[in-house]
């Protein structure tokens, strides 16, 4: 055996770094697109953000630097015709290069000028709220005074989940701090008197039972129902209750109000969750019975590229020094991003126009009116791969006289009718959902009656349909809604 070198020619697909920026830029949100403008625009000093100045000039300037534009160029074509020989050097992809520019150049140098903005009042700025774990550790602080205590304390903690059960059991905090087992129990037995209380329970009975303590609840059946009836109860089967505890069910449901006032998530009440606003990438206007498609740009800052460099390139000798090297580097990066960026809005508005036309009845009438869509549907019709599709309607939202969706909403699957037709998945979820709301609360509505409703409807589907769409909207089976409908009336 002996190491050798042989030559071997295979073909592969390999993605340009122009076509991998392209595909980089599709999936990004307008929030997340101008982060990336900002830091290519620290990076390439042949792009600069238009002036916005220029667009408010009064309407006789605009004409003057118009008509000095055109007799410059007019020079410049004459000194071309004949003969010039600082242009007659230069050859023609050059000149194509410079003309596909043309679009993104200024002909005036503009002034630069800082805005003076006064500072935010601090009355404006809200404190950050205190989490879970700090308020934990505070009282920890003022409870536990020994060094060995507090590092048991401090462990559990930080093993406390946002629900405020502990996720680790004691043996294995003894065998990390290297502590008995019954001294991590006694640390575990207060923080469940800390507030909220509770927390660091190993499963709900022990949150349930700690709340009643506290609360100091001695009912028996109630603690009864927590120690032993919980499955019971989470099944809200309250006949088999009553008779588990040989009491009425009007008992049963006086015992269960109390357990309803109990915290089952403890740690919830100083949840960190925030509240996420969505800007529409996409905006659906009707003009003249029609509907108007237009990407919000707002926030995004308009680009071109520098005239400056751009002038400091054509001037400089032809031959390669490190000076050109750099310029012709960074307008060549700087085409490709602002191709990739026109590229990037004219598939998001491709894909929005073809949701908007194939979903018009639904934006204008209502849910009994969309249609069902798949990515390869549209892909094929906008002459596009599926996976283009896919980066294209994530993260992305439309905005229409319907209300604020997300693009993947318009995506689902398609049942057949009787008659051939295609029907939303989505609208027959809703119809299960009216369905069941309208139903006679003394006999829900089954799987099996649900589908021979749909069917008289033209909805043909099948009941373990029913019942996975009925999963997905979160509505109980029929028997356990019919014991949720008794304890509401019984209250």
């Amino acid at each position: 055996m002996k190491q050798q070198l042989h030559q071997k020619q295979v073909q592969r697909l390999i993605l340009a770094p122009a076509l991998q920026q392209a595909i980089k830029l599709l999936p990004l949100t307008n929030m997340e697109l101008i982060e990336i403008i900002d830091t290519e625009l620290s990076q390439n000093p042949m792009l600069e953000i238009e002036d916005e100045t220029e667009d408010i000039k009064p309407e006789s300037e605009r004409q003057k630097e118009e008509s000095d534009a055109d007799k410059k160029q007019e020079k410049a074509e004459s000194a071309t015709s004949s003969g010039d020989e600082g242009d007659s050097g230069r050859s023609e992809d050059e000149a194509d290069f410079e003309s596909y520019f043309n679009e993104y150049f200024d002909n005036t140098m503009r002034t630069y000028f800082v805005e003076k903005k006064e500072a935010p009042s601090l009355e404006n700025f809200v404190s950050k709220t205190i989490s879970l774990w700090d308020h934990l550790e505070w009282q920890a602080n003022l409870t536990f005074f020994n060094e060995t205590d507090k590092a048991i304390a401090n462990y559990i903690i930080g093993n406390i989940n946002e629900d405020g059960y502990l996720t680790v059991f004691a043996e294995d905090v003894a065998q990390t701090i290297g502590v008995s087992p019954e001294r991590v129990e006694k640390i575990r037995e207060k923080i469940l008197r800390f507030d909220p209380v509770g927390i660091g329970s190993l499963n709900l009975k022990e949150a349930l039972l700690a709340q009643m303590e506290y609360l100091d609840i001695q009912d028996e059946i109630t603690r009864r129902i927590v120690t032993d009836y919980l499955p019971l109860l989470e099944k809200s089967d309250f006949s088999q209750l009553a008779k588990a505890l040989s009491i009425s069910l009007s008992a049963v449901k006086t015992h269960i109000d109390a357990i309803k006032a109990l915290d089952p998530a403890p740690g919830r009440k100083y949840s960190q969750e925030k509240t996420f606003y969505v800007v529409p990438d996409i905006i659906v206007s009707k003009e003249d019975d029609e509907l108007k498609i237009i990407l919000n740009d707002e926030g995004l800052p308009r680009l071109r590229i520098n005239k400056f460099y751009k002038q400091m390139l054509t001037q400089m000798p032809k031959d390669e020094t490190e000076a050109s090297r750099f310029l012709k580097d960074r307008m060549k990066k700087a085409f490709w991003f602002l191709r990739s960026l026109n590229q990037r809005n004219q598939t998001i508005y491709k894909v929005a126009k073809y949701i908007v036309d194939k979903q018009k009845d639904f934006i204008e009438k209502g849910m009994d009116y969309i249609k069902p869509l798949t990515l390869i549907e549209l892909a094929q019709e906008i002459g596009v791969h599926e996976s283009t599709v896919g980066r294209v309607v994530a993260n992305k939202h439309i905005m229409t006289s319907r209300g604020v969706f997300p693009l993947k909403y318009f995506f689902h699957k398609s049942l057949a009718g009787d008659f051939g037709e295609e029907i939303s998945s989505l609208r027959v979820k809703e119809r299960i959902r009216k369905l069941v709301e309208q139903e006679d609360r003394d006999n829900p509505l089954s799987d099996i009656e649900i589908g021979e409703i749909l069917a008289k409807e033209n909805f043909r589907i099948a009941r373990r349909t029913v019942a996975k769409y009925r999963k997905q909207l979160r509505i109980a089976p029929s028997h356990i809604r019919k014991r949720q409908y008794w304890m509401e009336e019984t209250q």
